[in-house]
This record gives structure tokens, sequence and C-alpha cells, in this order.
């Protein structure tokens, strides 16, 4: 196997007593843009929204342009449809021909792009416990829509009538599995992880074929049997629940056939002196080669996390100043830079406060910032191609970590100690620019409330988001000047796309998360369409 080397496992560990500072608003830097591409050339028609961060390398750009900085004022609410199913509305819309699927913890839907006309609705009904009710999306492979669900089944929908076509059950929901990530499909297979590291699952990364959801390999997470890096958990004991979940999207590179994988926090997720070492691969970027599912090689952010500090979003594939770079952005509030040819790290940059990154938790608490609802949750970093910027929507949210019992019980949280919030009138955001090469910062947005929504850098030099407070907003991508703002009236975190329908661009916003988190939730589960 290839590993990462000493050096670079040096450097994420020396990364933890680095830039423990935050960044202040505005534009601090001038850096030139450089020549920044996507790692591969878009997937489908450019009026598509084809994949959860819209191409395979996850830059979420759109080359479309008719929405422009000289016009995006104009833009004017088309239509809007409420969703059925309540809760949690974290998806990450696709876009065919101008038709919207959308998917909640159960149910997933047809929408037409322009009219908002509903077309068909699938509700999947559990067969086994549901740990957590979330969906963060689905994958489009030729009919078939195939996407996750909560009680850790895996199923196929005939994307004309909203038939299920098969349903296999690869994950167990009594454990504490489920698949709330948003699968990719590549080469005739769909990629998709078990989430629960909050759980104590043992991690699995598989692949699937999506004609009959017949499982092909499985890459486990948690480093066990004959891997080298089982060294890493000196105690056994803790790599059965050693965590390593995967909750958001998957990244690959057609050209070499690497999958890139965001790893999740080891568990407990407090209690980190029941699982002594590095625990790998727990918070890194794993790179396995996607036809097997053999391991490439790997970087760890955060080596033997005791803050819940995950991995959650899916890093950009581009390349810039003659590096091959793989960007990254977790829950421990940095943006990372890596070389993908050396393995090394180019950067590392903070969007939001650090305190305490190197403190254990204590049974009397000890503060840590971003706490465990801050940082990157499950949208990363988009890749700004037009100005050369990777711009990364950040919770800024502190909290209090206290040790406490660590008893595993199948089903159940296995956090080893417990975790309070600030009340979340302190809870702010912020969307950071930085440029794609170096890592420094060139703009920020600080937010009255948590930046949670997917971020779509367009052409036409418009990017455009959501914030928790239920504002849409549309951003000068070069400088961070806001460009039109409207109120939806519904927490935004999830998908903010753009499409084309009858040759006209429209951008959906997914309106009313009201998940049993403590975000400040409001509104009700609606996708809401503008166009000019």
């Amino acid at each position: 196997m290839n590993r990462i080397s000493m050096v670079g496992l040096a450097l994420a560990l020396g990364g933890l007593l680095a830039a423990c500072g935050g960044n202040g608003s505005g534009t601090t830097a001038n850096s030139s843009p450089g020549n920044v591409v996507s790692a591969n050339a878009q997937s489908g028609p450019p009026g598509d929204w084809p994949s959860y961060n819209h191409d395979l390398s996850s830059t979420r750009y759109s080359s479309l342009n008719q929405i422009s900085t000289a016009n995006v004022a104009s833009l004017h609410r088309r239509c809007s449809v409420r969703l059925k199913e309540m809760g949690a509305l974290q998806t990450g819309p696709l876009v065919r021909n101008g038709i919207l699927y959308v998917t909640t913890s159960n149910d997933t839907y047809a929408i037409d792009g322009a009219s908002c006309r509903m077309l068909w609705t699938n509700v999947y009904t559990p067969r086994d416990k549901t740990p957590f009710p979330v969906d963060r999306g689905a994958a489009l492979d030729g009919n078939r829509l195939i996407r996750g669900e909560d009680d850790g089944g895996l199923i196929a929908i005939d994307a004309q009538t909203g038939k299920t076509l098969w349903n296999v059950h690869p994950a167990s929901g009594a454990r504490g599995e489920f698949l709330s990530s948003a699968p990719i499909v590549w080469n005739n297979m769909v990629f998709i992880g078990t989430a629960g590291s909050d759980w104590g699952v043992k991690g699995r990364m598989m692949a699937f074929d999506p004609s009959n959801g017949k499982k092909l390999w499985t890459f486990t997470t948690v480093a066990s049997g004959d891997d080298p890096n089982v060294k890493t958990w000196r105690n056994v004991r803790a790599i059965d629940t050693g965590g390593g979940g995967m909750w958001t999207s998957y990244t690959l590179d057609p050209s070499t056939g690497e999958l890139f994988v965001p790893v999740a926090n080891p568990a407990p997720d407090f209690a980190s002196g029941f699982r002594p070492g590095a625990n790998l691969y727990t918070d890194s970027i794993v790179a396995l080669d996607a036809k097997t599912g053999r391991l490439l090689w790997y970087y760890q952010m955060v080596p033997h996390d005791a803050h819940d500090w995950d991995m959650s979003a899916a890093p950009v594939l581009l390349h810039s100043g003659g590096h091959s770079i793989v960007a990254a952005s977790g829950k421990d509030g940095y943006l990372y830079g890596l070389d993908r040819n050396t393995h090394q790290l180019l950067y590392k940059t903070a969007d939001v406060p650090i305190k305490n990154f190197d403190k254990a938790p204590t049974t009397a608490g000890i503060l840590i910032c971003p706490g465990v609802l801050g940082g990157s949750e499950w949208n990363g970093p988009a890749l700004d191609q037009k100005d050369g910027l990777l711009i990364t929507p950040m919770d800024n949210w502190c909290a209090t970590l206290k040790l406490g019992a660590t008893r595993y019980v199948p089903g159940e949280f296995f956090f080893g100690g417990s975790y309070t919030s600030g009340p979340y009138t302190d809870a702010r955001g912020t969307l950071t620019a930085t440029s794609a090469g170096t890592g420094k910062i060139v703009w920020q947005y600080k937010a009255p409330a948590p930046m949670l929504g997917g971020v779509t850098p367009t052409a036409g030099g418009v990017t455009l988001t959501g914030s928790m407070n239920g504002d849409l907003l549309a951003f000068n991508s070069a400088n961070g000047k806001i460009l039109y703002r409207d109120h939806t009236q519904g927490s935004i975190a999830g998908g903010v796309v753009t499409y084309t329908a009858n040759n006209k661009q429209y951008v959906a916003a997914t309106s009313g998360n009201i998940s049993r988190l403590t975000w400040g939730v409001q509104g009700v589960p609606t996708i809401v369409v503008y166009s000019l």
C-alpha cells in the first residue's frame, strides 16, 4: 500500500499547534487567481446539476452565465413547493432536463424545475431502527435514482415514474448505522458509506452494482486485521466501536480512478483515553482505488481527535500553480490544501476562530472553538474557477466538552462524555474565499447565523448560497459584495443549485430545515425556485 509519508504525518501532527487565531472580514489579500481549473471535465450538459456537488471533482462550479453580476439584483421568486415529510432538509437537489430530484429522510420527490409542479413522490418505509432521520441526496445513473436510507437501506428508484426498482439493506440501523450521505456513480458502480460515528459504528465505504444493488467491495475506515495501521489503535477493544463514519458525499477523479472519502470522527467522541493512538483512518481524507476499494493513500487532519472534529465534507480536486490539489474542510474550522502527488500539506487556513485545539476534555469541562456543531458541516469548499478561489461556508459556534463514563450500548450514542453548545444567539457563520493555490484569504463574509448551505460559484461571476437565518444570498464572487438577498422564511441547510429549463437559467434553494439539532431552525421543508 502507498501510505502517507512520515513527513506528511509529522506535518499533520504539527498542525495541531498551528494557526490558532481567527481571521478578519473583507478583502485581506490580493491574490492572483493564476491557472486554476477543475481536475476533470464537467459531467453532463451544462444546464443540468447531475451530482450532489455538481461534478465528480466536487467543484460545485456552474458554467451558466445568464444570471450575472450585472443582473442578479433582478432575481425574483418564480415558484415554491412544500414537501410532505417534516424534519431535516439537508439534501443536495439533482437536476436533469429541467426536473429537480429532492430527498428527505424517507421521501423522494421529482419536481418540475420551472413550475414547481410535483411530478411524483416515492415513500420509503423503514424496516429497521432509524438512528438519525436525515438524507443528503441521491445519485443519477441513467434512468435510476439511487439513495441511502436512515435505517441502513439502499434503494433505486425509476427516475421517470418514481417506482422502486430494487431495495437492499447493507447497514444495521439497530447498531447505529445509516446511509445519510449522497452517493456518487461512476463506471457502473455506485459508492456510499455508513454513517454513525457517534453511535460507535465501525465505518465502511462500499461500492455496489447500480443495476441490482449487489455489493462489489468494502473498505473498513477503522484500521483492523492485517492493515499495518491497526497499530494506531493501541486498545484493540476500541476497534469494533471506533467510529469512522461518512455522512456527506464523495469525490472521484475519472482519469485516475481515485475515490476520495472524507472520514468522520473516532468513537467514543470525547473519552479519547479509551482509544490511545492516532486512530486511523478517522478525521482523514482517504484515497481508494474506485474499482477495487484498495487503499492508495491518506492524510489525517486530526490525529487522535477528542473534539468530534470530523472531516465532514467532500473535498475538491483542482490544478493550480503546478500542483494537483485536494482541498478539504472539516469541523475543526480549517481549510486544507494537499498535494495529490506528494501527499504533503500545502496550506492550512483557519476560517473561524480556533480555541483549545490541543486540549482534551475534562470532567470539569473545557471550551473549544469551533464546537461540536461548528466548522464545516456537510457542505464544504466550492471552486470558483473564474476567479481562482475556494469559497467555504462555516459555522462559528463554540461548545463546552465534559468527560464522562465510557459505556457502549449498540444503537445508542457513544460519546464518553457530553457537550453543551453556547446559546444559539451566539452562533455565527462565515463564508470565506481563499486563493485556491495558496490558501490565503481574499475576502470573508461574516453572517449573523451559521452558514450550512451549499455554495455555488458561476461563470456569471455570482456565488449563490444560503444562511440558517433563511436568507438566500448572491455574492460577487471576486470581492464578496452581496448583490442580492431574499428571506425564504426557512433555514437553508441544504443545496443551492442552478440549472436551465427551456434555455432559461433558474436557481433552486432548500428552505426549512427543521431537524432535531439545535441550529435555531425555522420554516417548513420547501423548495424555492428563482429566475430573472
